[in-house]
């Protein structure tokens, strides 16, 4: 258990600031890294289809994958990036579909092969794209270049209020959790840790608001609001939690993948910030000030 707690500690020793830097720089250098964990997420997503001996059509969804993630580096906005978006899924669909017909037939399962196909993309790969969306969300809203740390802010508050709520959920959890949330589908997740996993979210939105995005930053964010939205996020990272674990309970394994020491795989390190990011994208334009 020592050893599972260090590894865990120096990844995330290693790990933050490479994130830190990588969403400092922005541009491609961070459309590239968004896009490797977004390929590394989706074969994880299709290994534990695999475990259920289902087969998706793999090649075709790591393609659309990366190409979700390149084509947001390219348009910038979500607005410019849907249209192409939706033509690369819509693509991807009628291929699988073809695939299905002439290389699999009926006996090859095609409704779960291209379902599995679709969802590994649209779990793993799609919400990442937020990522971009809101590294260039501040100087879209301002209409003028916007550098340095403040245009890292606004990507950093989900992944922060995110990383905040799941410190809390654990110890809260961990020293005051007794009544199970839902065992069957996590049962190490307590109702204290829960409410503690949201109270530390909102806590850390508010705190975040107070240093990053105060009346003198580019981007205002009043504290009540930023304590209301962290709440809401800490409660939306936990569905994300969750979601990965029914989905790895049913294939019958601990970690989505060994990528990660200490922590698992690519799935099992963002599965939060998978629901986190697209919500946070949305409220901003109607929060920010």
């Amino acid at each position: 258990m020592a050893g599972d707690l260090g590894r865990r500690v120096a990844v995330a020793g290693v790990g933050i600031p490479l994130g830190v830097g990588l969403i400092y720089l922005g541009g491609w250098t961070l459309t590239v890294a968004v896009g490797l964990l977004a390929v590394v997420g989706t074969r994880e997503t299709y290994g534990l289809a695999r475990a259920r001996n289902w087969r998706p059509f793999e090649w075709a969804g790591l393609a659309l994958a990366a190409g979700l993630i390149l084509a947001a580096g390219v348009q910038g906005s979500y607005q410019a990036w849907a249209p192409s978006a939706l033509a690369l899924i819509i693509l991807v669909v009628f291929g699988s579909l073809a695939g299905a017909v002439f290389r699999r037939g009926p006996e090859g399962d095609p409704l779960l092969a291209v379902g599995t196909t679709l969802l590994g993309v649209g779990y793993a790969a799609l919400p990442l794209a937020f990522a971009v969306f809101l590294r260039e969300l501040p100087e879209q809203m301002a209409g003028m270049p916007v550098s340095g740390w403040s245009a890292t802010h606004l990507l950093m508050f989900p992944l922060v209020v995110t990383w905040l709520g799941d410190t809390f959920a654990y110890f809260t959890g961990k020293h005051l959790g007794r009544r199970k949330l839902i065992p069957s589908v996590s049962p190490k997740k307590t109702v204290a840790g829960s409410v503690g996993g949201i109270a530390g979210a909102a806590l850390g939105a508010a705190l975040f608001a107070f240093l990053f995005l105060g009346p003198d930053a580019v981007h205002t964010l009043p504290i009540p609001i930023a304590a209301l939205l962290g709440a809401v996020l800490g409660a939306v990272a936990q569905v994300g939690d969750l979601a990965e674990s029914v989905l790895k309970r049913e294939a019958g394994v601990k970690d989505s993948g060994t990528l990660l020491p200490g922590h698992g795989g690519v799935l099992d390190r963002f599965d939060a910030i998978y629901f986190t990011l697209p919500l946070t994208y949305l409220a901003f334009p109607f929060l920010l000030i």
